[in-house]
């Protein structure tokens, strides 16, 4: 599964049952809230907050990887580097 902005931006609505709270829903209403809208948004929050929380736990051992590389080799081009105090690799320039 990818997921782009074109899943969120200018798709289709979809009609969709929800059992919600009655006093929720009453509150809700006596304040003007679009309820569609809020739970459209609400929604689409919680898909993108899974989701790469779900990419990074499944990328996590490819970090872990790439984060024992640097702490052993330093950091890739590191010697070019003209800026800093370290060159990426816990050494002090010279």
């Amino acid at each position: 599964m990818q997921i782009n902005r074109a899943y969120f931006q200018n798709t289709q609505k979809q009609a969709l049952n929800l059992t919600v709270k009655a006093g929720t829903v009453k509150l809700a209403r006596e304040l003007g809230m679009n309820l569609s809208q809020t739970v459209d948004v609400l929604l689409e929050q919680e898909v993108k907050r899974r989701y790469w929380e779900k990419w990074r736990e499944d990328n996590r051992e490819a970090f872990e990887a790439y984060n024992e590389r640097i702490r052993k080799e330093g950091l890739p081009l590191a010697k070019y580097r003209s800026f800093g105090q370290s060159l990426g690799d816990g050494r002090e320039e010279s």
